[in-house]
């Protein structure tokens, strides 16, 4: 198809996330004529909505994390500044195969900030705490001069097996789905180890870090929200987007992507589009093999696909849980038996906004399911929704200590993300550095989104937004 059949613009933006709608918004303010093509009929990506129980609920992400004020800044842009809101005081909580505790007040992935805590030494024991306070004589460069490590070597060669057991594995496996064996240290915790070489342990640079984050200290509270929940912010930006004149195409899927002159020509079903400029905002899978032909560079690259996660979510009648019986949520130690679950978030008990929009004695838990071994293998999960619905019901109850049943539902969903969280392995770190700087050099093309900008919504916003600048600039 030649240009006088394409759809030419200034710049195109593949994928209609998060990631994708932020850089339309920034090449629009910089003057370009933007389209964004999403391949789904939705927009937002995994900061999405549904309604259960007549309650408009997130069925993605429903927080950020306040370690920087990228998020709070775009809300603010957005006209949504004075909706930011702070969950409840309280914190959350870490099941062990021995029973609930709290989870220490400050840490960055259950790496506690100081051993001899009183909520940490009670999920470490006397001799756990010792083995961690160890961290402080050790030489800095212990582990941290490797070229690449992961969450657990790090850990476990500075705090010892038991805080990587009983308060990192819980936090890992809950917020990226996956072992900390197989993760990058420097791609989920970015600056960590830098930090540990600047002030000489990995303590002091987890405090370090805790005294940089906007938000308050207490654990599970390191985060913000939106009142009416994150999902709002994507319907401010898709005002935005129209309001800048951008065009937003969904139901229209990139199937290539090839090199025209100074600039780009996306090829759909039924048109091609050229740009000068050219954003890919998919995931890392499909971003490699669209560009992959005319990046050559990048051929063969692709990164591992991530996990499969299932949240379910129950509206409950059940006034028993108005004492908050386990704080914000709490996470699940991959060694806890019985329990299927990686995660519950008390949401009422979590946001006050949502408690008053569901009124008196009504509840509303999310339940997460779906983690990645030590093996890199997803063991085999839960596929019908009845069979989720029955595991989330008896999970709930032991997490919780109070029976819950189906006669408490009032409504219930399952929501599936198939591979969509970002899965930073050993070395992840380098390998997409290395994709970038092709990419780059092939000129008028930036690759975003967070599978190159490590998992949540602050990383990805602070990332774009760089990306996006220099692209423009």
């Amino acid at each position: 198809m030649d240009a006088s059949q394409a759809g030419t613009v200034d710049a195109l933006v593949l994928g209609g996330g998060i990631s994708g709608l932020l850089s339309a918004r920034e090449l629009a303010a910089a003057g370009y004529r933007v389209t964004v093509l999403e391949a789904g009929q939705e927009w937002g990506g995994c900061v999405g909505s549904h309604v259960v129980a007549g309650l408009t609920l997130d069925s993605g992400a429903e927080s950020f994390a306040t370690r920087s004020d990228a998020v709070a800044r775009l809300a603010g842009e957005l006209g949504l500044a004075g909706r930011i809101v702070h969950p409840r005081p309280g914190g959350a909580w870490v099941q062990l195969p021995d029973g609930p505790r709290e989870l220490p007040k400050a840490g960055v992935l259950g790496i506690p900030a100081n051993p001899w805590d009183p909520e940490v030494r009670r999920s470490l024991g006397l001799l756990g705490s010792l083995r961690a306070s160890l961290d402080r004589i050790l030489p800095a460069s212990t582990v941290a001069a490797a070229d690449v490590v992961s969450v657990a070597a790090l850990v476990k060669a500075r705090m010892g097996r038991r805080v990587l057991e009983r308060l990192v594995e819980p936090v890992v496996g809950g917020v990226h789905s996956a072992d900390p064996a197989l993760l990058d240290v420097d791609m989920v915790a970015p600056g960590l180890r830098a930090g540990l070489r600047e002030h000489g342990s990995l303590a002091a640079a987890v405090a370090a870090q805790r005294r940089n984050s906007t938000g308050p200290a207490k654990a599970g509270s390191a985060v913000a929200g939106l009142d009416g929940g994150m999902h709002t912010l994507v319907g401010a930006l898709l005002s935005d987007l129209r309001g800048r004149g951008v065009t937003l195409l969904s139901g229209t899927r990139a199937l290539s992507v090839t090199r025209v002159g100074e600039g780009w020509r996306v090829g759909t079903a039924g048109k091609t589009y050229d740009g000068g400029l050219l954003v890919v905002a998919v995931d890392g899978p499909a971003a490699v093999g669209l560009l992959e032909e005319s990046v050559p560079a990048i051929a063969g690259r692709k990164p591992g696909a991530g996990p499969d996660v299932q949240l379910v979510t129950l509206v409950l009648d059940k006034a028993e849980l108005d004492d908050r019986p386990r704080g914000t949520g709490i996470l699940v130690a991959p060694q806890t038996p019985g329990i299927r679950a990686k995660a519950l978030t008390h949401a009422t008990g979590k946001w006050d906004w949502l408690a008053d929009a569901a009124g008196p004695g009504r509840h509303v838990l999310r339940l997460s399911y779906g983690r990645v071994d030590g093996a890199g293998q997803q063991p085999a999960g839960l596929d019908a929704d009845d069979e989720l619905l029955a595991a989330s019901l008896r999970d709930a109850s032991a997490l919780l200590e109070v029976s819950i049943v189906a006669q408490d539902v009032v409504d219930w969903d399952v929501v599936r993300w198939p591979g969509s969280l970002p899965f930073a392995a050993v070395g992840h770190r380098a390998r997409v550095t290395g994709i970038r700087e092709a990419c780059s050099a092939a000129g008028g093309l930036a690759v975003v989104g967070g599978w190159v900008a490590g998992n949540g919504l602050t990383a990805v916003v602070s990332d774009t937004l760089q990306q996006v600048r220099k692209l423009s600039a």
